[in-house]
């Protein structure tokens, strides 16, 4: 999508629509000169009252869009910058549905960033998988948009925001493509194209034999069942030679879950190509820190395999050693994501000298019970390293949640004839119980685990999520890296 800046009204181009912000109560919430007169008709009447993501269109001629869209903000007392990129997304929406190509908003000047976040972030569609009905419904996505009231000088945020909203349609594209497309091999070729890109990213993959000679069993238990071999996946980039700080971000890469031998149900079964989200989101984080040219040196990490049913999948009640040595019985196939996870986590902690980890995964549904679909669950024992995120998190509304890490429930992790449970009994405290189990590989590096399992796939589009694949953690990352590069 193409921006051109107007500084004025009368200076616009032509477009196919204007958007019109308002506050609650019809105010404007930005100077709309001589229009004003052309939609006084239409505030008069009480249709419209500004009231927050309402809209009203008012047709018109002798002007340069044949339409306008009026665009309720709600009370200008309550607006956030997140209520201004949903505002601005309900627009784009509503032009999506009316096959619009281009449009002019006028942008209130206190939120230039957020509005046209949300107008990028909600021009998206996949159409990838769509056969005869594309053709006669065909998907229209905004090709240009005209930004009124919005300086020159403004010019370099919008271009970071673009290039971190590619970043963000990466990580969406990859969850919602389809499982069979989106294999492990895959997300491996996906790395290494990155990497072919730019001099300053190096990918580094693990293969199935290499896995082996490394002695990563939890990964290879996991990937018994699955005619699709396994990899670990890693992605660095570094940004700032000169710094000793290392940031890993571990990202877990199921890119199908039945659940193995305990077997999900079909419903649960439906959204399991989302169990590589996290994946998505710490590769999407890398390749956006590379290109805005962050000072800062981060690693993505993926541990990637699919979790299938066969005869040769691993079975309840059996013992598998991870990389660290640590042994771990399995009493629930479906809890794999904390398998490869660990073996990944203390292959990063051992090799790649990370001043501070931080793993992403569709964890557990617990959380999404706890949290519901909007907020992830953050669990870490470094307070430094949490506040850090959670102040990423209110920038960017990529909502974090910071649950306890209680030691105390590290007790139902134990087994009789292994080091751990991978899970423990009984449905109660089940995200902690899985933080306590990833604790156990991460060694002394200061670390958070994000459990990501509502806000990276939802149940149905929303806001300016035009998919349910969210593209979620790609935002908070570089918000977080840009906090640590500063």
């Amino acid at each position: 999508m193409k921006h051109r800046l107007f500084s004025d009204l009368e200076k616009r181009g032509e477009s196919d629509l204007l958007v019109l912000p308002f506050w609650e109560g019809g105010k404007e919430a930005a100077s709309i000169g001589a229009l004003k007169g052309k939609v006084a008709a239409a505030l008069k009447t009480g249709d419209f009252k500004g009231k927050k993501g309402e809209l009203m269109v008012v047709y018109w001629e002798g002007e340069k869009e044949p339409r306008a869209l009026l665009l309720g903000l709600g009370k200008a007392g309550d607006a956030t910058p997140e209520s201004m990129r949903r505002a601005a997304a309900s627009a784009v929406r509503w032009a999506q549905g009316k096959k619009v190509k281009s449009a002019n908003f006028i942008v209130p000047k206190t939120a230039v960033e957020a509005f046209f976040e949300g107008i990028l972030l909600a021009n998206y569609a996949f159409a990838e998988l769509k056969g005869t009905s594309l053709k006669e419904n065909p998907m229209v996505l905004l090709d240009s948009v005209g930004l009124v009231g919005v300086e020159k000088s403004d010019e370099s945020v919008l271009e970071k925001l673009t290039t971190i909203g590619e970043g963000v349609f990466f990580a969406r594209d990859l969850v919602n493509g389809n499982a069979d497309d989106i294999t492990p091999k895959k997300l491996a070729e996906t790395a290494q194209a990155l990497a072919k890109r730019s001099s300053r990213l190096k990918a580094t993959i693990f293969d199935k034999k290499k896995l082996e000679q490394e002695g990563m069993g939890l990964i290879l238990a996991v990937n018994r069942g699955s005619s699709t071999d396994p990899y670990l996946i890693q992605l660095a980039y570094h940004g700032d030679p000169k710094s000793k700080e290392h940031i890993v971000l571990v990202g877990k890469g199921i890119t199908y879950d039945t659940g193995g031998l305990s077997l999900k149900p079909t419903d649960n079964m439906m959204t399991m190509k989302c169990d590589m989200s996290g994946a998505a989101a710490v590769l999407g984080a890398v390749r956006v820190a590379e290109a805005l040219g962050l000072k800062v040196n981060v690693t993505a990490v993926v541990p990637s395999t699919e979790n299938s049913i066969d005869g040769k999948s691993y079975k309840l009640g059996d013992v598998y050693r991870a990389y660290n040595g640590k042994t771990v019985e399995i009493n629930n196939t479906d809890a794999e994501g904390r398998l490869i996870l660990a073996d990944a986590m203390s292959y990063a902690a051992k090799h790649l000298k990370p001043t501070c980890m931080i793993d992403i995964a569709t964890l557990t549904g617990s959380v999404v019970i706890g949290l519901g679909e909007e907020i992830a669950g953050l669990f870490s024992p470094n307070d430094r390293l949490a506040k850090d995120l959670l102040e990423a998190s209110e920038k960017t509304a990529e909502l974090l949640w910071r649950l306890p890490v209680h030691g105390d429930y590290r007790d139902s992790l134990k087994s009789d004839i292994a080091d751990l449970l991978n899970t423990g009994p009984g449905r109660d405290a089940g995200a902690i119980k899985a933080t306590l189990f990833l604790q156990e590989f991460v060694g002394d590096v200061p670390w958070a685990h994000i459990d990501a399992a509502g806000p990276c796939f939802l149940t149905k589009p929303k806001h300016y999520h035009t998919t349910k694949a969210t593209g979620y953690g790609v935002r908070l990352f570089i918000q977080f890296l840009e906090q640590r590069s500063s």
